[in-house]
């Protein structure tokens, strides 16, 4: 379903979208979540994830429409629907935290604010060759500037804020829908073991460090220096130090006991960084045993190899 509207002499069309709407449980409170952030940041993917959880979706709601939607959503049988506000409403956009305060008062709501890096925005408009929402008057790289100065007061009043810098389409689509299904689960987290060298600096988005330096290193094993931890030879040599299993024993149980206490407190994502001399071997390695035991976990994790090869 579509509907238009003149604002300012153009057309603007608002996508509504209707998929599975639930019959509300008398048992349940309505759901609004409102998702906005950058431009670029993953938002009409975002919407569309939501759409597929059954939510009633709609994109770029006219501002002032706003508290009459929510007035409607806490009194329909609709049990759930999610909506994109962003910088397209323009000047207007400098009301929506007022706003959004006074819906929280009358449904349960979530505001979710969608961030990403300024080179991470700058690449994705450049693949997809379409101009910034605030107009092709000035370069993406100013439009970007001026819309994180716009939407730092929403960004304030957001309840999560997720940077989608790392996530592809389909992490970010198994993310979202991890953490807003309707049966939430305490592995609701994306890990991200990031092996590197100290060598070339540590990780700036690291939320925890472990140095593997301690491990004797292939690197003087003339057999091994071309290759990196993921070959086998070079992983069945490192394994072969006791230290090693008891290293990654401890490390992994310490992560399993940790990650449901960070999803309790809100926490999305998880960057574990591993770090050796180059980030070729140790680092390497113990980046993928990690992965592996927090996979069979049943967590969420991707390894990351931020300087091999190099």
């Amino acid at each position: 379903m579509s509907a238009t509207r003149a604002s300012k002499g153009r057309a603007r069309r608002v996508n509504l979208t209707r998929s599975s709407i639930p019959v509300r449980d008398g048992n349940r409170r309505p759901e609004l979540v409102v998702i906005t952030g950058m431009s670029g940041s993953g938002k009409a993917s975002v919407l569309k994830v939501f759409e597929d959880l059954g939510y009633y979706a709609v994109d770029n709601l006219p501002m002032e429409l706003l508290p009459r939607f929510a007035e409607l959503a806490r009194s329909s049988d609709i049990e759930r629907t999610a909506l994109v506000m962003d910088v397209r409403e323009g000047a207007k956009l400098e009301r929506l935290p007022g706003m959004l305060k006074q819906i929280k008062r009358l449904l349960h709501t979530t505001v979710l604010f969608l961030e990403a890096s300024d080179e991470a925005l700058l690449r994705r408009f450049s693949e997809t060759r379409r101009p910034h929402p605030l107009g092709m008057s000035a370069p993406v790289k100013s439009s970007i500037a001026a819309e994180r100065r716009r939407l730092r007061p929403i960004s304030a009043v957001a309840d999560v804020i997720l940077d989608t810098t790392k996530f592809n389409v389909h992490e970010l689509r198994d993310h979202i829908t991890r953490r807003f299904q309707r049966e939430r689960s305490e592995k609701n987290i994306l890990v991200s073991c990031v092996s590197f060298g100290y060598r070339h600096g540590v990780p700036d988005d690291a939320d925890l460090l472990f140095d593997v330096r301690f491990l004797p290193n292939p690197h003087f094993v003339p057999e091994f220096r071309p290759y990196t931890g993921r070959h086998p030879k070079v992983a069945k040599y490192i394994r072969s130090f006791p230290q090693t299993q008891e290293f990654i024993n401890r490390i992994s149980d310490l992560l399993v006991y940790l990650l449901p206490h960070y999803v309790k407190e809100g926490k999305s994502y998880l960057t574990i960084g591993f770090g050796c001399t180059g980030g070729q071997h140790r680092s390497v390695m113990i980046a993928e045993d990690v992965a592996k035991r927090l996979r069979k976990g049943g967590y969420q994790v991707k390894a990351i190899h931020r300087d091999s090869p190099r």
